[in-house]
């Protein structure tokens, strides 16, 4: 099989049931932003130095896979035909217990974070803001279209996940928090 097929060439794409849309419509928008933030998180399990996250963010990237397929099926039938395309309470949950298991090593915030820091923190900071730009156009599409609300959650648990992670990656490379 190609990869390309010439069927976009026109400036439409072909969504899971089989409609074509418009490249620029704000399905298509939305699943590309999730898109981008996979490969923002990419770019970081790139840098190495940390098996565990690492892996967590392994997950994190399949987890994405699933959000794009949501949202690139406009009938909302993918996920039950492939359980792994379904996002669900117990991939929020799961990174809502990331996250508290890594605050608990972290100073309690009492200001706003300048994002940088060591090479992982900075790239997981901008991963972080990729991702609430996702969310806020899956947002949009949720009040023009509908949206499994899980898809929203994921994607606003997903950014505090990114942070603080951000935040976990400076303090072990020995980096003190710029702050303002």
């Amino acid at each position: 099989m190609k990869i390309y097929t010439r069927s976009g060439d026109q400036g439409e794409t072909g969504l899971i049931d089989g409609s074509r849309v418009g490249k620029d419509t704000l399905r298509v928008e939305c699943y590309g932003e999730v898109d981008e933030v996979n490969a923002c998180v990419g770019v970081v399990r790139s840098q190495g130095g940390d098996a565990a996250r690492d892996a967590l963010l392994a997950q994190v990237q399949k987890d994405l896979f699933a959000l794009g397929a949501q949202l690139a099926d406009p009938q909302a039938r993918v996920g039950g035909r492939k359980p792994k395309a379904a996002v669900t309470e117990a991939h929020v949950r799961r990174l809502e217990e990331a996250i508290d298991a890594r605050e608990e090593s972290l100073p309690a915030l009492k200001t706003f974070i300048l994002p940088g820091g060591a090479p992982a923190g900075a790239l997981l900071h901008f991963a972080r803001t990729v991702c609430r730009r996702a969310e806020r156009r899956v947002v949009a599409l949720a009040r023009h279209e509908g949206v499994d609300p899980l898809v929203v959650s994921y994607l606003n648990r997903l950014s505090d996940l990114l942070f603080v992670l951000a935040r976990e990656a400076n303090r072990k490379a020995g980096l003190a928090e710029d702050t303002w």
